[in-house]
């Protein structure tokens, strides 16, 4: 089949029947409730784009020649790095780098996976079964366009024992198992994108201790409408009575986020990546090729972000001439955000490195630190626009109020921006100001961010321990050439 189109997805979706809960009620067809609407068609304008901008989205199926998305590329140069990213920024640019978890967030990564024989099968290939089960969904992602979620974190119930398995009921863990299938029990967030997926998808996120029970140890893909799978989402951001230029992240780009249960969710054994084998659960993530598979695609989602805030920013300082030293200074550190992302990033393709496979990833210290800056950089920058902004985001008029004749005249005379910046603008550029980093998507946005691809601290322990070595011998050197040069001038 190959890529599908806007319309073709929703119609797979509306056919769908899942258990999904928001508030107080059991959503039967997430393409036509108010709460969830813009979000499938936020979905839906991702797979449009494809047939849009075709040259820069599409590529041949390497084995079947079908039109599929850019984001399942197996890249084995640079060009062809440059060549995803292109594609990567595209899709970014849909939602201003808002939507985190577009498909091809996971198209990346099971490109990756299936082209990871050596962690994936096992260094005694104890899992080559679950390696091919693995490619072959591949295979059938790519071919069929499908919409995934993951969720790969264990639930935290209680700090001081979630790290003990035995006897534990809570994490997601094989209970029973049949001819055909195993059966799941247990729990894992966070589904994000459960509403508007085809499959959910389990893999690890962080290694399980070695006496763990092996049932734990698990990865497989499972349609969203088996028996017994249920989604709680958080309450939605979308708001279906707003003008979409009052609010145009509110209106389409909260891709949701859900507490995924498995209660005794039958798993056909095709499906089954990982088994029972704690080696490989334990290896197939750090250190390996993922992390600078996927954080090109990571990354060059942040950068739009970044962009897309720095622009804001100016353009709000513009709107009343704020040219103050403290607003100059914000300006240019957020600035500052987007050239070290930018530099980063064209650093790591340059240096991209040539892994077991033939796979061409960016090199991974590049983009590693980017993983514990980021979270705080989003945060301050949230902070800064609400600095920026002040009162003047709680004092902008409404599309509504602007297309009043008797409010009208009042808004143009009482409301306009600087330098002849109408009341129309003004006030647009601060609801959109405050749809980004104040309402509800903005604060889950904010959220999302401190815990993207884990904690900042947890980000700079990785960084740490994957680069300390060459960082730590760099240093050395520099120790001994300055103490060589004293030593001979004394």
């Amino acid at each position: 089949m190959g890529a599908r189109t806007g319309e073709a997805y929703l119609k797979s979706l509306s056919s769908t029947t899942r258990e999904i809960w928001l508030g107080n009620e059991r959503v039967d067809d997430v393409v036509e409730h108010p709460s969830l609407r813009g979000g499938a068609e936020a979905i839906a304008a991702y797979y449009d784009l494809q047939f849009e901008l075709p040259d820069t989205l599409l590529m041949d199926d390497p084995e079947t020649g079908e039109p599929i998305n850019v984001g399942h590329m197996q890249p084995r140069s640079i060009d062809d790095l440059h060549r995803r990213g292109a594609g990567l920024k595209a899709i970014a640019e849909l939602s201003m780098g808002v939507m985190g978890r577009t498909p091809d967030y996971m198209n990346v990564t099971f490109a990756g996976f299936a082209d990871d024989r050596v962690r994936w099968a096992g260094a005694d290939g104890s899992n080559e079964a679950g390696y091919e089960n693995i490619v072959a969904f591949q295979k059938r992602l790519r071919r069929n366009d499908l919409s995934l979620t993951h969720a790969i974190v264990h639930p935290t119930i209680d700090k001081q024992r979630d790290r003990v398995f035995a006897d534990n009921p809570v994490p997601l863990h094989k209970v029973g198992e049949t001819k055909d299938s195993i059966i799941v029990r247990g729990a894992r967030l966070l589904a994000t994108l459960a509403p508007y997926a085809d499959e959910q998808t389990v893999y690890p996120a962080a290694s399980l201790p070695l006496d763990a029970p092996i049932e734990y140890a698990l990865s497989f893909t499972v349609s969203m409408d088996s028996p017994g799978l249920v989604f709680l989402c958080r309450d939605s951001g979308l708001r279906a009575d707003a003008d979409p230029v009052d609010a145009p992240f509110s209106t389409r780009f909260d891709e949701q986020d859900a507490y995924c249960i498995f209660d005794d969710v039958e798993v056909p054994k095709e499906n089954v990546w990982i088994d029972g084998n704690i080696a490989v659960y334990n290896q197939v993530m750090a250190p390996s090729s993922w992390w600078p598979n996927i954080m090109q695609q990571t990354t060059t989602r942040a950068l739009v972000k970044l962009e897309f805030a720095y622009g804001l920013a100016c353009r709000m300082a513009e709107a009343v001439n704020d040219t103050s030293e403290r607003t100059m200074e914000i300006l240019g550190e957020i600035l500052g955000y987007v050239e070290m992302t930018r530099s980063a990033l064209t650093c790591s393709i340059d240096h991209a490195q040539t892994w077991e496979s033939g796979a061409v990833y960016c090199e991974g210290r590049a983009l590693h630190p980017l993983r514990s800056l980021l979270p705080d950089w989003f945060t301050r920058i949230n902070d800064h626009l609400k600095t920026i902004g002040s009162h003047n985001l709680l004092a902008a008029a409404s599309q509504y109020q602007l297309a009043d004749t008797r409010l009208r005249p009042l808004i143009d005379e009482f409301m306009p921006g600087a330098n002849g910046i109408s009341a129309d603008d003004r006030s647009t550029l601060y609801r959109v100001a405050w749809d980004f980093a104040g309402s509800l998507v903005g604060s889950r946005g904010e959220l999302y961010e401190r815990n993207y691809l884990q904690s900042a601290r947890s980000n700079r322990m990785v960084s740490q321990r994957l680069h300390s070595a060459a960082a730590r011998q760099r240093g050395d050197e520099l120790i001994k050439k300055l103490l060589d040069d004293a030593r001979k001038r004394r």
